[in-house]
């Protein structure tokens, strides 16, 4: 029998049907996504509190082993909530929060969703780390493999900003590079795992995407708990594939019902680079269905042209009243460059993004100043050094002498 903790099993999110714990993504009898049902114990603020300051102190709302935070893994979550006076004062904003992931072992929220999957795929007897990744996550498989003594193999599209191949190929394990965008790596990895030589693989976003995805709740549980036990009247979110925006939302009403956090309304938002933006351009339009786009941004991680959880963001945040925008890659540059000088925090390009799209949202009403904001920063500016090169030189190179730094400075 297989042990996930409070995991009792799989249920399609289109038809309700109902599996028992597995490889397993897509519904038999509709092709919808599964995702995890559980029967959660009886918890109290102590004992979450009593944890360890990892992801793990929430294990009990996870889908994961008993033994998950004993077991070999780079223990993730815990990050800070920063307090972002300076950016609120420069929007016109009374409460500002700063969630950074940029903390995590390897400097991005996806070291969230690879430590459950981990733990997933060995309860599942999946023995090789899998991926196919637009970048961050492929830093998080390899990591999280070679510090569990595992296999991977990640796949990635040919033309990842540079930091982030060499990064990745560093950990060891296979990597693959593939001619074409991230959507044809996706379909690739999706054509893999029917295969022989794979059947011990578990791609965390493929086979077993429905437990990889709660990883995602942990930064949720994360800022009500910060917060003192309560949510954010508003919170701003990157999406790409959609997953982590809906994640943050199930989170909060899962405490809620558990009696952790008071019931309370928010509104959640998301944000999109306009080179590629299908769930934003859904929501302008209407649309319960997304269309998939070609990606061509500086915003690669966010680079998903057929968002698998798209349809469920626009559910979210038109449940919340809120909205999903996007932004131009000059506007991505300077969000980067704005945390950077008023907080101190070097976000690569989709926190530049979510910045961005804050400063839109304010400047076109959407979004309301005078009520606390949460904004997601999901990972380090050193991974995507390229974007902000051009900007990012000295103010002068001079000659050893005082005159001419009086001569710069004054």
């Amino acid at each position: 029998m297989i042990d996930l903790g409070s995991a009792t099993g799989l249920t399609c999110r289109e038809c309700s049907a109902t599996y028992d714990l597995g490889a397993a993504y897509a519904c038999m009898e509709c092709f919808g996504p599964l995702e995890v049902a559980y029967d959660f114990p009886a918890l109290t603020r102590a004992d979450i509190e009593a944890g360890p300051t990892s992801l793990w102190r929430y294990k009990d709302l996870l889908p994961v082993r008993p033994t998950a935070a004993d077991e070999p893994n780079l223990a993730p979550g815990w990050t800070r909530l920063h307090k972002a006076d300076n950016l609120a004062a420069e929007l016109g904003m009374r409460t500002l929060w700063v969630k950074d992931d940029s903390g995590n072992p390897t400097h991005s929220f996806k070291d969230r969703v690879v430590a459950v999957a981990q733990s997933a795929a060995r309860a599942l007897g999946l023995t090789t780390l899998a991926c196919a990744s637009t970048g961050n996550l492929a830093h998080a498989v390899a990591a999280a493999a070679a510090r569990g003594g595992q296999d991977s193999v990640v796949v990635i599209p040919h033309d990842l900003e540079a930091g982030k191949t060499i990064t990745t190929a560093t950990y060891g394990g296979i990597l693959l590079a593939v001619e074409g965008n991230y959507d044809d790596v996706n379909r690739l990895c999706s054509e893999i795992i029917g295969e022989d030589f794979s059947q011990s693989w578990g791609f965390v976003n493929v086979n077993i995407r429905p437990y990889y995805a709660e990883g995602s709740k942990s930064m949720g549980f994360e800022i009500a708990e910060q917060l003192g036990w309560r949510t954010p009247a508003q919170v701003v979110a990157p999406v790409a594939s959609g997953s982590l925006l809906t994640k943050i939302d199930k989170a909060w009403r899962e405490l809620a019902a558990l009696g952790l956090i008071e019931e309370s309304e928010y509104r959640v938002f998301g944000a999109q680079a306009t080179g590629c933006s299908p769930v934003a351009q859904a929501f302008d339009a209407g649309w319960d269905v997304v269309k998939p786009v070609k990606p061509s941004t500086i915003a690669k991680s966010l680079a998903i042209g057929n968002p698998a959880d798209g349809p469920y963001a626009l559910d979210v945040v038109r449940r919340t009243g809120g909205s999903i925008a996007a932004v131009s890659d000059d506007d991505v540059v300077d969000g980067i460059r704005l945390l950077a000088r008023t907080e101190g925090i070097f976000a690569e390009t989709a926190g530049g993004v979510v910045v961005a799209t804050l400063r839109h949202l304010l400047k076109e009403g959407a979004l309301d100043p005078e009520a606390e904001t949460v904004i997601l920063n999901t990972g380090e500016g050193l991974k995507t050094l390229d974007a902000v090169m051009e900007f990012a030189t000295p103010t002068a190179t001079i000659k050893p002498d005082v005159d001419l730094v009086r001569a710069v400075v004054t």
